[in-house]
């Protein structure tokens, strides 16, 4: 039986199924809406760093087609295969999206899910309807993240802005807007097959013999050699026939111009038309690129006896000298994002606001990350929690919000009557204050490092002073750390138990080291450990040693024990 996930909703792979080769299938639909569905490949900085990974309607597989667009079928509006244990450890994060092509919004859809199928049995389900969108033109369905193992996560988060906006959310490239380079002519019907691009608006759908122009199918599935099976009724695609890779929107590029006089490049366009013609190359290959090449040599550029009928050519420019003359500064080349921007003086200094660019681009480094994520680390020392994703308060430390968006109330939290004595007693009080509503909220403290820590049933031990935030769904107590030998004869710390996260926050970046049984830190520097590890206070105080003057302050220590896999979190500062 399918498991049922609701937005904001987590589960560990190995949890829904043994299998690593799954069939993930979407249905979306919505009066008179048609949708591109596309599955991002991110590196661990949520970032589309490979391109190949962007696997799409005109890229329907990824090189080592760990991911592979498989079309329409068995209901589904759109289909992927995914081979867990193929993917390369440099993509982190599967993202998979729908964005609407031409007019409409997202709260016009109707109904649809993201479904994982294992084995010809569906495992796992995430329904959504227009009711929880607005005018958002894309949507970011579920994501499959590796965090120790791979997981899967319903995400149904909207995005403004279409599928080029959502490209470059991720941090690539739409090819348009580089260089749009249109074709002199339009193909010939005797083109090779393949050369146009892939039809766009129907992906795999199946349907009668199309002409070479049409888009190719599906690739098909590898043999299945560890037991993929779509669910009943999907038909694996047939084989396609080879067709030239494109990383970004369809794109056709015109053929290169063959000099005259030279027949080492075999034009595959008819004959050159006269000179004059939209889209002709100048005759006698003069000046390829206006203002980029070295000055011709005198006389060169005349006027000649006309070999063809041809516009009158005026005298020879001089060197450097651009026709049509560019703005200022203005290079052939965009230059990347941070470097000199357009209009730039030669020779201006490093660090000089840019010239023409405005503000906004000089923040463009600062800007939100939005990642349809409950908790999002916007940078080392800030962190952002969604409340609308699952719908639980969060507890945070008093007075550590810095921004929210939305509809967020904030209420005091107490610990009653017994938690203060409790705490006063032990040094592990927290004033705490208790966030709901529909909304995202900012928070930080004092310019500390911040760090998610997502339980998933497990506990961990974390001292109240390094604790910023957490779901209200965790539980927590004070736990004695008993030991001889230090005043008050024991330590206390926090325990932390069950699902939901914590929002850790240390001095300097922090240390994990692993537990052996010569395992010693400073109680004032350790930040956090696994519940699972038997702590020991390890006392230094000798009577011979201490009764001369003078002290290391390093007399109380805890010796941490355990089986493989504890760890301990240290960081760089005493509290």
């Amino acid at each position: 039986m399918a498991r049922e996930f609701q937005r904001g909703h987590k589960a560990r792979i190995s949890d829904l199924t043994a299998g690593t080769d799954l069939y993930v299938g979407v249905q979306i639909a919505g009066p008179g809406l048609s949708f591109d569905i596309s599955c991002f490949g991110l590196d661990a900085d949520e970032r589309l760093s490979d391109d190949r990974y962007f696997v799409f309607f005109n890229q329907p597989k990824s090189p080592e087609e760990s991911i592979q667009l498989l079309g329409a079928q068995a209901g589904d509006t759109e289909s992927f295969r995914v081979t867990l244990d193929r993917i390369p450890s440099q993509i982190q994060k599967l993202s998979f999206t729908a964005t609407i092509d031409g007019a409409g919004q997202m709260s016009q859809i109707a109904s649809g899910y993201i479904r994982i199928v294992a084995g010809g049995e569906e495992v796992a389900r995430y329904s959504f309807n227009g009711s929880e969108f607005s005018t958002e033109r894309a949507v970011m369905l579920g994501d499959f993240y590796l965090k120790d193992v791979w997981r899967f996560a319903a995400v149904g988060q909207g995005f403004d802005g279409g599928l080029d906006a959502l490209l470059e959310n991720f941090g690539g490239e739409v090819a348009e807007e580089e260089a749009p380079a249109p074709a002199p002519q339009q193909p010939q019907t005797g083109a090779a097959p393949g050369f146009a691009p892939p039809a766009f608006g129907a992906p795999g759908t199946a349907g009668p013999a199309a002409p070479a122009q049409a888009a190719p199918p599906a690739p098909a599935p590898q043999p299945a050699a560890q037991g993929f099976a779509p669910p009943p009724g999907a038909t694996p695609p047939p084989a396609p026939a080879p067709a030239p890779q494109v990383h970004a929107a369809p794109t056709i590029v015109a053929p290169l111009h063959t000099p005259p006089g030279g027949s080492q490049v075999p034009p595959p366009a008819p004959a050159p038309a006269p000179y004059g013609q939209p889209g002709q190359q100048p005759p006698q290959g003069y000046g390829q690129v206006p203002g980029q090449t070295a000055p011709p040599p005198p006389g060169y550029g005349q006027p000649q006896a006309p070999h063809a009928p041809q516009a009158p050519q005026a005298p020879a420019p001089p060197p450097g000298y651009g026709q049509p003359t560019p703005p200022p500064g203005y290079g052939q080349q965009p230059p990347p994002f941070g470097q000199a921007p357009y209009g730039a003086p030669q020779g201006a200094p490093q660090g000089a606001p840019p010239q023409g660019a405005g503000v906004a681009a000089a923040l463009q480094q600062f800007k939100e990350t939005p990642t349809g994520q409950r908790w999002t680390q916007q940078n080392k020392k800030l962190v952002r929690v969604d409340l609308g994703i699952g719908g639980q308060p969060v507890l945070a430390r008093q007075g550590s919000m810095v921004l929210y968006q939305g509809k967020v109330d904030f209420s005091y939290k107490g610990a009653g009557f017994a938690g203060r004595i409790v705490g006063n007693a032990t040094g592990q009080e927290m004033q705490l204050m208790r966030c709901t509503g529909q909304g995202q909220v900012f928070l930080a403290e004092n310019s500390t490092m911040l760090h998610p820590l997502e339980l998933q049933g497990d506990a961990v031990c974390v001292s109240a002073e390094n604790v910023l935030a957490f779901d209200e769904t965790l539980t927590y107590e004070v736990r004695r750390i008993e030991g001889h030998g230090i005043p008050g004869g024991a330590l206390f710390t926090m325990q932390f138990q069950g699902t939901g996260t914590i929002v850790v926050k240390t001095h300097g970046t922090p240390v994990v080291l692993p537990v052996t049984p010569t395992t010693f830190a400073d109680c004032n520097a350790v930040v956090a450990w696994s519940a699972a590890a038997q702590v020991v206070v390890s006392s230094q105080v000798r009577m011979r040693r201490n009764s001369y003057p003078g002290d290391t302050g390093e007399s109380v220590n805890l010796q941490f024990r355990g089986a493989p896999g504890n760890f301990i979190v240290v960081q760089p500062y005493e509290v």
